[in-house]
């Protein structure tokens, strides 16, 4: 059992470093899909995963169109600001996927209209200038409203 968080195209090692650490903590499998911001060997990327790195179960793909032909037919949730939906009100289910866009431009537009109905967002302030929540906040907040949908399997 285990909610799948995809980073396409993440640009920041800190970002990436945190939701890898969240990932080997939640038994969740990330997913890094290129070009990434920079090295999975970078000392900022280690440094935010700590001694996690170990345990995260971790997937890179070259382009997320092979990361959309591997995964053909998976339930494939788009965390956007541009979502019509709440991310509470999505339905999670055992081995979906929560897919996350660039720190700078989020998942591009035309994959988003394709696949409207699993575009879903975090509420925020419509008083603020902000674009965005930071994406390993994000992460968080969307991966663990899944994982209470699913009763936090595996997790004490």
């Amino acid at each position: 059992m285990a909610i799948h968080i995809v980073l396409v195209e993440p640009e920041i090692p800190p970002n990436t470093g945190n939701i890898a650490r969240t990932a080997a903590a939640t038994d969740s499998v990330l997913h890094l899909v290129k070009p990434l911001g920079f090295s999975l060997d970078e000392k900022s990327l280690r440094r935010a995963g700590l001694d996690y790195w170990p345990y995260v179960r971790l997937e890179v793909h070259e382009s997320l169109e092979e990361f959309l032909e591997k995964y053909d037919g998976r339930r494939m949730w788009l965390s956007t600001t541009k979502g019509d939906k709440l991310y509470t009100e999505a339905d999670f289910s055992d081995e979906d996927m929560i897919l996350f866009g660039r720190e700078t431009a989020g998942l591009p537009k035309d994959f988003i209209e394709a696949r409207r109905e699993w575009a879903i967002r975090i509420p925020m302030s419509s008083d603020t200038r902000l674009r965005s929540f930071n994406l390993s906040n994000a992460a968080n907040i969307v991966l663990f409203e899944a994982l209470r949908q699913l009763g936090f399997p595996g997790l004490e």
